[in-house]
């Protein structure tokens, strides 16, 4: 399927690793032009030449880190510097610390919040103008299913990520009549890093190897298995195209039917 997103200009945030470098590469593959970022200059550069190499897109690495105000208008900056537009926004950024209540101090709490929520905003505020100016974009957040089923020792996470919806929504409503959609995507248990951290912490609690930890994941998820980054990355490089260009302010789950409520 054409999907019409050769030479589209996008910017793709927290990319150098997981779900966001997934969606690059989903990206990549359709001939969008890429922008990556990352606060690891090293695994940022090696990422954009895995890129390269494989699709032959063409790819600019920006150091930064998107929790940073400063750092997201120098990114948004210079992207306009050298290409004179931004079409696809992916907002992305690692999860927040996991913990109880008794245990996450407000610095957390504060760290969470510029990292999961304000990220999305000033991304989001920054591109904004020039969209409705070309009348022209995309918008998508990649979230968690957390912001559709809380879970208990993703607190930080279950208390910020419906707000991402909400502000989504809203936005939706807002510029649509700029031909600019904004969407967002719920991954469920996808096995990336940050799983795998996430596994080892709870397995620990649990008392059970890491293995068995994946095993028993698993078995909750009505497709048996844990799913695939570019399986992610696909929905996402589809919400970017003119082919979703009548899905507006819709959220997206991309988990095995792991969320149990109706949706």
């Amino acid at each position: 399927m054409e999907l019409g997103l050769k030479n589209k200009v996008a910017l793709v945030a927290a990319s150098s690793q997981g779900l966001g470098k997934a969606t690059a590469f989903s990206l990549a593959q359709e001939g969008a032009t890429l922008v990556i970022c990352s606060r690891n200059k090293k695994a940022l550069a090696k990422t954009a030449e895995e890129l390269r190499d494989k699709t032959g897109a063409k790819v600019v690495p920006i150091v930064a880190d998107v929790s940073h105000p400063e750092d997201i208008d120098s990114l948004v900056s210079s992207v306009m510097k050298k290409f004179g537009r931004i079409d696809i926004l992916v907002n992305n950024a690692g999860g927040p610390p996991s913990g109880k209540i008794s245990s996450l101090p407000d610095a957390e709490w504060e760290k969470g919040f510029n990292l999961t929520l304000m990220s999305m905003v000033r991304l989001t505020r920054a591109v904004l103008p020039m969209m409705e100016q070309q009348r022209w974009g995309r918008i998508i957040t990649i979230v968690s299913i957390t912001a559709k089923q809380p879970i208990d020792d993703l607190l930080i996470s279950s208390t910020l990520r419906p707000g991402i919806l909400g502000i989504s929504k809203v936005l939706a409503n807002q510029y649509g009549r700029f031909n600019i959609t904004v969407n967002t995507v719920c991954p469920g248990h996808i096995f990336t890093h940050c799983q795998e951290e996430l596994s080892q912490y709870r397995s620990k609690e649990k008392n059970i190897s890491m293995e068995q930890y994946l095993e028993e994941s698993a078995s909750n998820i009505p497709t048996g298995r844990l799913g695939k980054p570019e399986e992610l990355g696909d929905v996402i490089a589809f919400l970017a195209s003119e082919k979703a260009s009548y899905i507006n302010g819709t959220n997206i789950l991309v988990d095995g039917g792991q969320a149990k409520g109706i949706h």
